[in-house]
């Protein structure tokens, strides 16, 4: 089993060891890893900028002067993972005060060696270029530690001797006698210059005023020249004036008359489109709806032809239809018909005059219907007989000649028959 590890921005975790005696380590950055027990180690080393100042006493100049020099620097250990590896190497487990302590040291360390190259004019006056001297030189060196130089600034030069303080009221002095002598010669060449200008004033001011004689001589004798060309002008102006009337009234009265052409042509295509419109609207009005009347007309008769065509056939179909099935069904009737009278021939065949007395006795009710058929229509029967025995006599004597009168029209003698027989003569 193991742990989830988490870190934050400003911090990378560091995984080593694993299975099997493995070296590979994981560097995570603002995240988390995960980490057996027993076989993995878990470190961390801090991301935030280090503020370091670096501080050189009495270290003597190319030129032997002992001078102090403070600076700021900033630096942080590097996110890349090779680099991270060697900050790692070389920091993992210090506190964030031992880090400071070995780069402060390295950083002072070549901030001692080139103090020994430069002037003291070139460290003061040019303390950016120093500066930046320091971050090329040191960069190599802490970056092969996985530390980066973020910024590095001189923060002060100064010195035990005064050498500075010597060599600022010397540059003092210098400068104050130079701004002597340019004073002196400053008001100098200003009562020079002043002088001129008088000159230069006086000169121009006798040339401006015979320019000024001149030009009002001029400016006469061209009030005169331009009075002539004015009266000239006012005259020929008053010509073209005339001139230019005549000829704009022309122009007015041809612009009027190509109005009233304009006009007139406006009338003349109002009024043809008046007449068109009048032309669309007839036809709108009266022979388009002929038309369309004429059409429904045509249409209703051919949809009325149609119609009776189309119910001519379907009649006529229909007529088929009913014949085909009628044909059918007495075709159907017959066949039943023939295959019943050759089932009935076939039991007639079979049971003989067993067969035809059933024949008869079957046909003996519709016979009696048509016999008494006339006697239906009769609503009374009166029976004139003095003997009331004679009534059953006729009866008796109407069924002793019916075997008689069935065995006339069938063949059949239905006196052989038992029980008719008994019905006939139930003395018998």
């Amino acid at each position: 089993m193991g742990n989830c590890h988490t870190v934050g921005p400003n911090e990378a975790l560091v995984v080593s060891g694993g299975c099997c005696g493995s070296d590979d380590k994981q560097y995570t950055v603002g995240g988390w890893a995960w980490a057996w027990w027993l076989i993995t180690d878990i470190q961390k080393i801090t991301l935030e900028i280090m503020t370091l100042q670096p501080k050189c006493e009495d270290v003597e100049t190319a030129e032997g002067v002992a001078i102090t020099v403070t600076g700021v620097a900033q630096v942080k250990v590097m996110t890349d993972n090779e680099l991270l590896g060697y900050a790692c190497e070389q920091f993992l487990g210090k506190t964030v005060a031992e880090i400071k302590s070995v780069i402060l040291q390295t950083l002072e360390g070549h901030l001692r060696s080139i103090l020994g190259t430069l002037t003291v004019e070139q460290i003061y006056q040019d303390r950016d270029q120093f500066a930046k001297l320091v971050r090329e030189v040191a960069a190599p060196d802490v970056g092969r530690m996985g530390i980066e130089i973020l910024s590095f600034t001189i923060k002060d030069v100064y010195d035990k001797v005064e050498y500075l303080s010597s060599l600022g009221k010397s540059q003092t002095a210098a400068v104050q006698r130079d701004a002597d002598i340019g004073v002196a010669e400053a008001e100098r060449d200003a009562g020079i210059r002043e002088a001129e200008c008088k000159k230069e004033m006086m000169d121009v001011k006798f040339q401006a005023d015979t320019k000024m004689a001149d030009s009002k001589r001029e400016l006469e004798m061209q009030k005169a020249a331009f009075n002539q060309e004015v009266n000239t002008k006012k005259a020929e102006a008053q010509l073209a004036y005339e001139l230019q009337a005549a000829k704009e009234q022309q122009k007015i009265r041809l612009e009027e008359i190509e109005i009233e052409v304009v006009q007139r042509k406006k009338q003349i295509s109002i009024e043809e489109k008046e007449i068109l419109r009048t032309d669309k609207e007839l036809i709108a009005t009266v022979r388009r709806p002929a038309e369309a009347e004429a059409y429904k007309m045509e249409q209703l008769a051919e949809a009325r032809k149609m119609k009776k065509v189309l119910t001519a056939q379907a009649e006529a179909e229909k007529i088929k239809r009913i014949g085909e099935a009628e044909a059918g069904s007495i075709e159907a009737v017959g066949k039943a018909e023939a295959e019943r009278m050759r089932l009935k021939a076939e039991a007639y065949q079979q049971y003989g005059d067993a067969a035809k007395i059933a024949l008869v006795l079957e046909a003996l009710p519709k016979i009696a219907e048509k016999v008494s058929a006339p006697l239906a229509r009769t609503n009374e029967i009166v029976i004139l007989s003095g003997d009331g025995g004679r009534v059953t006599g006729e009866v008796n004597r109407l069924l002793a000649e019916l075997p008689v009168s069935v065995n006339a029209l069938t063949g059949v003698d239905l006196s052989k028959i038992p029980l008719l027989q008994k019905m006939i003569n139930p003395q018998a």
